[in-house]
């Protein structure tokens, strides 16, 4: 994801620090990691969810893009729950 700018909500920080995750993580994810699915009518602007692996570590962030500037939001960033996700950590499992 290319961005001109990151900020980071509060809401990010508070749980990224409840869940050790770095904000260089999760600028590493921001810039290798892989979109897994796209909310284009997310409040605000239109959000991803990306998963990146971080030394072997998954990890998911949502980020909202506002495209006229090319400013990205990180609303969230934390670690896929395997009783949750697919092995892959790409797909829910079903409920």
């Amino acid at each position: 994801m290319d961005c001109e700018h990151t900020f980071f909500s509060g809401h990010a920080v508070r749980r990224m620090f409840e869940r050790s995750i770095a904000k260089s993580d999760v600028m590493e994810v921001l810039k290798s990691g892989e979109v897994i699915a796209e909310y284009p009518d997310d409040r605000l602007h239109p959000s991803r969810l990306m998963l990146g692996y971080i030394s072997g570590r998954p990890l998911h962030v949502v980020v909202a893009i506002e495209d006229q500037s090319q400013t990205g939001f990180v609303i969230t960033a934390y670690d896929p729950d395997p009783d949750l996700w697919d092995t892959d950590f790409r797909k829910r499992r079903p409920s």
